[in-house]
């Protein structure tokens, strides 16, 4: 918590604006019992009609003030509060941002998208509840005191015997909360993954008639939220009415005692008011401490929720030395022929695993693409082609050996300088809420509409493009559920395309295309792109046929590299993956 209060600090001048009213109303609010008690002494008492209204007036003056500061400091409490929610969400979504896979891994999208609101929201809570009893409370509490001393010390010592019984009970009560939020939060985030899952898979779930077996699942989440919320409740409902028990017995104690100091003439009966008002904002000014008891617990457990966000330091990050790529590559020296003498893409002795697992997917891989050569990765499933191509743009780092980039390892760059030498197309088609041309301008923000449409012809998306309506202005929903799988894939390679990269790679993206747009989409690439280095990661046979470097994984290994009729020789592993696709040859270029 102490850590996240550099971000209050930003609205410094708020909150000193907030403190002093609340200290200017706290003020105000203690004036009005001996007013009060002045009034009936020697106004009604006395019969001074004068001195009523007198009173009454000031009373009325004072009320009027304290209603304004405390208008005001309701203002500035909110201002900084929120104000100090915007800097950290902010932080927290910039830290998330340069996140690597590793970390996204680690914590799992629907606790990161928990903790950037919901226990955001809890610290702002606590934040404006924290700025008004801190000052309020103990002032009030405090100067309540020192008037009832001053009226009467036997009473005031009455009082002054509850407090500690109501401070233990306080303290016992608080510390079994704090397990409870915790439970609370944890399943807050398992309640959002499930209905994150619901949500995006919807379609598979409706495929396979599992809305029952879904929507039970949510519900038992539902519930188990429900049982640890209601176990938290349960100890704020007896912390209250325990609370105002004590408090009330406090003013019992007050009128017993105090009744007998009246009928001995040892105190007023305008001083018995207000001793009675006094005892009421005392016992006010605990409960609202305690309040705090209750609240700061959760904002305990959402602060370390959000520290440890904070505090993750990226596996992969740009080291103090590294450079730009024009101040590191040696790739513009070239050979006679004038293709450059180092490859851009280059494993060397590569082995990987995943933070969490000592079982290496990857292990001692080697091999080179040259500018202006397409190789094709190929292998069963798991075998590794994914988490292989994954290292060129570093989203994850080697375990042993290096990956080169224009004769560059790619930890010796900086990261952003790295990924604008390549177009890489996900495995998984991702497109974004908003119209084509927007997406495509994800890949280069610049783009002329002429630069959209050229990529949209190569990728074979202009068609379908032209007839959606508006054409580039055509409106894309959330995941592009308003269009087919196939077109999906053709927007996200034309986006790749539209950047103009040196490098391309795409994961397994030409699987949802019918062999006729896949062969077109192929043959237009190879026109367009042919000084770029290509790397394609392949399901199917037919896709990588005529591809001259064909790169078989086999369990993490690499089985044989060469042309296809190289490997139906030489490579066991690549004839195995030939004979099982029974329509490979029959679509082969």
């Amino acid at each position: 918590m102490q850590k996240l209060m550099k971000y209050l600090l930003s609205y410094r001048l708020d909150v000193a604006a907030a403190v002093f009213l609340i200290f200017l109303q706290s003020l105000t609010q203690l004036l009005l019992p001996d007013l009060m008690a002045r009034m009936v002494d020697f106004g009604i008492v006395g019969g001074d009609i004068n001195y009523i209204y007198r009173m009454g007036a000031y009373m009325l003056v004072i009320s009027v003030f304290s209603m304004i500061f405390s208008i005001a400091a309701n203002y500035y409490t909110s201002k900084a509060s929120v104000g100090f929610a915007k800097l950290l969400r902010k932080d927290l979504f910039d830290k998330i941002d340069y996140f690597s896979l590793e970390e996204f891994d680690r914590f799992g999208t629907s606790t990161l998208v928990t903790r950037t609101t919901n226990d955001v929201t809890q610290l702002q809570n606590v934040i404006m509840m924290m700025l008004r009893v801190v000052v309020i409370a103990p002032l009030t509490f405090l100067g309540s005191i020192v008037l009832m001393l001053n009226k009467d010390v036997t009473l005031s010592l009455v009082v002054l015997a509850v407090i500690p019984l109501l401070s233990i009970f306080v303290y016992f009560v608080s510390r079994q909360i704090i397990p409870s939020v915790r439970e609370m939060q944890k399943q807050l985030d398992n309640l959002s993954r499930i209905l994150r899952e619901r949500l995006t898979g919807v379609r598979v779930i409706r495929a396979f008639n599992k809305e029952a077996a879904a929507s039970k699942r949510y519900e038992a989440a539902n519930e188990d939220l429900t049982a640890v919320s209601l176990r938290v409740n349960r100890i704020v409902a007896i912390l209250f009415p325990g609370m105002l028990f004590l408090m009330n017995l406090a003013i019992i104690a007050v009128l017993w005692f105090g009744s007998f100091q009246v009928e001995t003439a040892g105190l007023t009966v305008g001083d018995m008011m207000a001793f009675i008002q006094y005892v009421t904002m005392i016992m006010m000014s605990v409960v609202m401490i305690s309040f705090i008891f209750v609240i700061i617990p959760r904002a305990k457990v959402s602060a370390d929720r959000i520290s440890e966000v904070l505090n993750t330091n990226e596996m992969i990050q740009d080291s103090e030395t590294a450079a730009y790529f024009e101040n590191k590559s040696t790739n513009k020296n070239t050979n006679e022929s004038g293709t450059p003498k180092i490859p851009a893409v280059e494993f060397k002795n590569v082995s990987f695993r995943y933070s969490d697992s000592n079982k290496m997917i990857l292990k001692n891989i080697s091999f080179s693409i040259n500018h202006g050569e397409t190789a094709a990765l190929i292998g069963g499933t798991g075998s590794g082609k994914t988490s292989l191509i994954s290292l060129v743009p570093r989203f994850y780092d080697v375990a042993d050996g290096a990956v080169y980039v224009d004769g560059v390892d790619v930890r010796d760059v900086k990261q952003s300088d790295l990924r604008r030498k390549i177009g890489f197309v996900p495995q998984t088609a991702v497109l974004f809420s908003g119209t084509v041309a927007e997406n495509i301008r994800y890949g280069k923000e610049d783009a002329t509409d002429e630069e959209i449409w050229k990529a949209l012809a190569i990728a074979q998306a202009s068609d379908f493009v032209e007839n959606m309506g508006e054409g580039i202005q055509s409106y894309i929903s959330q995941g592009g559920t308003n269009i087919s799988g196939g077109q999906k894939q053709r927007l996200t390679i034309a986006r790749a395309i539209v950047r103009r990269p040196e490098i391309y790679i795409f994961d397994d993206n030409f699987s949802a295309l019918d062999y006729k747009t896949d062969a077109d989409l192929r043959n237009a690439l190879n026109k367009e792109i042919k000084d770029a280095a290509v790397l394609i990661v392949a399901q199917r046979v037919a896709t990588v046929r005529n591809v001259p470097k064909i790169i078989v994984l086999d369990d993490g290994e690499i089985s044989g590299i060469g042309t296809d009729a190289e490997l139906m020789v030489n490579c066991e592993v690549y004839r195995e993956i030939v004979e099982s696709q029974s329509g490979g040859t029959e679509v082969a270029e």
